[in-house]
């Protein structure tokens, strides 16, 4: 498996939103997404609004083609509603690891 583009984002949900925002992260269609070869939701333990998504794709053309769909779209614009302020995103392209879940 090759990945050429990923990224790791810091979301901070509206006060008390921070389990709604996961929820929806974790239904994202990119899940199941053959393009998409790693997507992993993370919470912080000090403050449970705080979310954390690393995402690995084949491609950024992948990415980018992708996310130009509507369900992606769609999904967007309702993460924008749960989240207070702007998103951090961090280059990272994902290596290896593990994640037993």
């Amino acid at each position: 498996m090759t990945i050429g583009h990923g990224f790791h984002a810091v979301m901070k949900a509206r006060p008390g939103l921070g389990g709604e925002l996961i929820g929806e992260l974790l239904n994202a269609p990119s899940l199941p997404h053959d393009d998409c070869v790693v997507f992993l939701v993370g919470r912080s333990a000090a403050d449970p609004d705080t979310v954390h998504v690393t995402e690995g794709w084949v491609s950024a053309e992948a990415h980018a083609a992708f996310f130009a769909t509507e369900p992606a779209q769609k999904l967007v614009a309702k993460l924008q509603l749960l989240l207070d302020g702007e998103s951090t995103y961090f280059d990272e392209v994902p290596v290896g690891g593990k994640a037993v879940l």
